[in-house]
């Protein structure tokens, strides 16, 4: 089975939030969708984990240490 996409997931997830949050479900189905949007964060914390992972290992200098490189989005060097 191919991983989901992050962004994927995460509409999945808003979608299960929107369920729980209206009241209209009965027990089984509230616990259907909450185990589904643990599933889903699950997901999304694997998914975060690696990218955080790749941009450490981008940012890693020539002497094997990590600089920590905060991003700034106004920057388009």
């Amino acid at each position: 089975m191919k991983e989901m996409k992050f962004e994927d997931a995460i509409i999945k997830l808003e979608g299960e939030v929107k369920k729980l949050e209206s009241g209209n479900m009965t027990l089984d189905e509230s616990i259907a969708a909450f185990e589904e949007a643990v599933k889903l964060i699950g997901v999304c914390n694997k998914q975060l984990e690696n990218a955080e992972r790749r941009v450490r290992l981008l940012t890693e200098t020539e002497d094997g240490s990590i600089t920590d490189v905060p991003f700034d989005f106004n920057d388009e060097t």
